[in-house]
């Protein structure tokens, strides 16, 4: 099924997305009210450091608070097979994807494509120059933030059939906790959770990009997206 979009006019646009819940053949119509993509979201708060001070040494700003919190545009959240970037120095990568609808919780996979070039000018202008893939299947959670089994979820992903990243969610803080951090939000919204270390240490800015979470016992979440760069 292909995600539908509407833009609202207005001093920000609204994107309306279907998402399919696995397992139940239920259908949710989604339009966000907030869009929040949580960065440094490592549960290893010394490793979390460690990276601010690498990124720190190539001039990209240290974040203002740990985890760091980036309000974008929710036009951006697409689940689009080909998505739009306006540069060639643009990456992706595995993310988990709270989503709140109607007064329920769901997990989704997602990519917070950004764009590195830009990284030094600011995190949160990188993050908001791309789109945010998201996945068609999402797992039901019920009305609290509850995932049992969080520190043995898998995710991974690969860039032009390359694999990119590999591990267990234990290595990110939950769900429930960058939650309470985040403060009150309301309505429905959907939270990009962090993500795991790259396998080769460096970015990879290919085409085409797979990403893939496992939950214990199920289900098994997964999107594919290509982009291409935008003419203007």
């Amino acid at each position: 099924m292909a995600g539908v979009h509407s833009r609202l006019h207005g001093s920000g646009s609204m994107s309306t997305i279907a998402l399919h819940v696995a397992g139940t053949g239920e259908e949710l119509v989604f339009a966000p009210a907030r869009l929040v993509v949580a960065g440094y979201t490592g549960s290893d708060e010394a490793a979390v450091e460690e990276h601010i001070a690498e990124l720190a040494a190539i001039g990209v700003p240290r974040p203002e608070t740990v985890p760091a919190f980036y309000h974008l545009d929710t036009g951006l959240l697409t689940t689009e097979p080909v998505v739009g970037v306006s540069a060639p120095g643009t990456s992706g990568e595995v993310e988990p994807v709270l989503i709140r609808h109607q007064g329920r919780y769901f997990l989704g996979v997602g990519s917070d494509h950004t764009d590195r070039d830009l990284e030094r000018d600011g995190v949160a202008r990188s993050k908001a120059a791309c789109p945010k893939p998201l996945g068609e299947v999402v797992a039901a959670l019920g009305t609290e933030v509850s995932i049992p089994d969080w520190d043995h979820v898998v995710a991974d992903s690969s860039v032009d059939g390359c694999p990119y990243q590999k591990g267990e969610l234990a290595a990110l803080r939950h769900p429930a906790d960058l939650l309470d951090r985040l403060g009150p939000v309301d309505g429905d919204f959907a939270l990009y959770c962090g993500t795991l270390p790259l396998l080769g240490g460096e970015f990879a800015y290919g085409a085409y990009w797979r990403i893939h979470l496992e939950l214990p016992g199920g289900p098994t979440l997964t999107h594919a997206y290509e982009t291409k760069q935008r003419s203007e």
